[in-house]
């Protein structure tokens, strides 16, 4: 088995002369310097436009620093593809640069369309929690699952959203890992002249950081397309397909057709080097080339992808997020605050806000953590109690008229009688992962707590006035939000005077 790299550009440079002339003075390298750096130009200045004009009407900050994110990606591939093109011999450094956008763009698109469904962490859990229904699995895990075990297999479809909304996340946020992990080793590899990118021999590490990409880049866009299917109908106004499309194209372009190039010129030898074309112009020039014109193409399609004039337009309007059961009844749907522009000087804030990738990694730690400790503990949620009406989400409705018999380890907690401020969609105790901020703005429920607050009816109640237990005392009728004592709950009849009916007053 041969143990050494075949060539490497750094020793295959282009000298003067070895081309011939293609179009007048040029060869082919001038010919796609100069394509290239007008394409670049172009898509720079277009991006640049967009960016700029989010940063400075950033009245939904939640959603546009994800937006701003995506954006990114596309000056940031043509720059890195021009400079490859420019100076070949150190392509790879250049290309790995640029491929480690493509995760976090992934993983941007994913937060936005969780922040489309809620504002933050808690509320996204509740959305996904009582989400119905919830679509299989498409091609190929949907022949898998028939195949194997059916419902009870591993293929099988989650009977709960929440834990169907944890398998897309970790699905997501584990290609940020993977893709870091894996332009480490290749920038590693590549010094120690072990990577070889000219060559698909397993003794080089080339190979193998293809194929991780490969699998792990095909898991989170296979999930990002199943979150994409599921969430079409509730978030219609925000028109996704476009959205998807643009991420779709940028990691087919940027992964796949490199690729496939590279498998066309160094595994089946499609294409040899001649006069018109060198070894480096076939294994760097023709694909950073299509790059580049190709995301002249992409910025065009992110202004209508992703426009800012709806930022513009809405700000300190009304609006409200979706609800995740529309046959749900008595739905209240959380209110979506459009604030004023909150992006600072030429939208400098808002830049800064966009580039701090510390909830990239309190995701992928979110991720992990429940992937090895929580995916045993989720049958214990809420939405895998018995009694549930559609088998896959829990309704509040039916938990009426529960008998104290039933041997449900959350019968304790639907007998308090605070449970409508404390549990349910609007609260609730906030599980662990919440609380640190996992998402950007997972901010606590104000009114939950570490558990459930004491009965308005017992004597240790450190929330009970001295004058509550004045005979003569009345209080006043209760009043939602406004009442006088936050903990006091609609579902709890008020002490009336002596002689009084428990429903009304003298």
């Amino acid at each position: 088995m041969n143990l050494t790299c075949n060539s490497t550009l750094e020793e295959m440079m282009i000298s003067p002369g070895s081309e011939v002339k293609i179009a007048g003075p040029l060869n082919f390298h001038d010919l796609a310097r100069i394509i290239a750096a007008g394409s670049t130009l172009i898509s720079v200045v277009l991006s640049s436009y967009l960016i700029w004009m989010h940063a400075t009407h950033y009245t939904q900050p939640r959603e546009q620093r994800f937006i701003i994110r995506i954006l990114f990606m596309v000056p940031v591939y043509s720059i890195t593809s021009f400079m490859q093109i420019q100076w070949y011999w150190h392509a790879i450094y250049f290309n790995l640069l640029g491929s480690c956008i493509e995760a976090f763009v992934l993983a941007s698109f994913y937060g936005l369309i969780c922040h489309y469904c809620a504002p933050d962490l808690h509320t996204q859990k509740e959305f996904f929690r009582h989400l119905h229904p919830i679509k299989p699995w498409v091609m190929p895990i949907n022949w898998l699952a028939k195949w194997f075990g059916g419902e009870k297999g591993p293929w099988r479809t989650p009977k709960s959203g929440l834990t169907w909304f944890n398998i897309i996340w970790i699905s997501v946020y584990q290609y940020c890992f993977i893709l870091v992990a894996m332009t480490a080793t290749a920038v590693i590899t590549q010094h120690f002249h072990k990577y070889c990118e000219s060559s698909n021999s397993p003794v080089f590490a080339h190979v193998w950081v293809l194929v991780i990409n490969a699998v792990s880049v095909t898991i989170a866009m296979y999930c990002l397309i199943q979150f994409y299917l599921q969430l079409t109908t509730p978030l219609a106004e925000h028109k996704l397909f476009i959205k998807i499309l643009a991420i779709k194209l940028v990691v087919f372009l940027s992964f796949w057709q490199s690729a496939i190039i590279s498998l066309a010129t160094s595994g089946l030898n499609l294409v040899h080097a001649n006069d018109v074309l060198a070894y480096p112009d076939i294994k760097v020039g023709i694909p950073s080339l299509l790059l580049c014109v190709e995301m002249t193409l992409l910025a065009v399609l992110h202004i209508w992808a992703f426009p800012y004039q709806i930022y513009r337009d809405n700000a300190g309007r009304r609006a409200f997020y979706p609800d995740s059961d529309p046959l749900k009844p008595n739905a209240s749907p959380i209110e979506k605050r459009w604030g004023q522009p909150s992006g600072g000087f030429l939208g400098i804030r808002a830049l800064m806000d966009a580039c701090n990738p510390w909830d990239f990694v309190k995701g992928f730690g979110r991720g992990m953590r429940w992937l090895f400790v929580g995916v045993k503990k989720r049958k214990q949620d809420v939405s895998y109690m018995p009694g549930n009406r559609h088998d896959d989400n829990l309704r509040m409705d039916d938990m009426q008229g529960i008998k104290s018999a039933d041997p449900s380890p959350h019968f304790a907690a639907l007998q308090d009688p605070t449970l409508t401020q404390y549990h349910g969609i609007q609260g609730g105790v906030k599980a662990p992962d919440e609380s640190v901020g996992l998402i950007s703005h997972a901010q606590p429920n104000p009114l939950a707590g570490a558990a459930s607050p004491p009965s308005a009816y017992t004597s240790t109640n450190p929330y009970r006035p001295a004058y509550a237990d004045d005979p003569v005392y009345d209080p006043p009728p209760y009043g939602g939000a406004a009442a006088s004592h936050p903990y006091e709950s609609p579902s709890i009849p008020r002490p009336s005077r002596s002689g009084s009916s428990p429903s009304g007053r003298h």
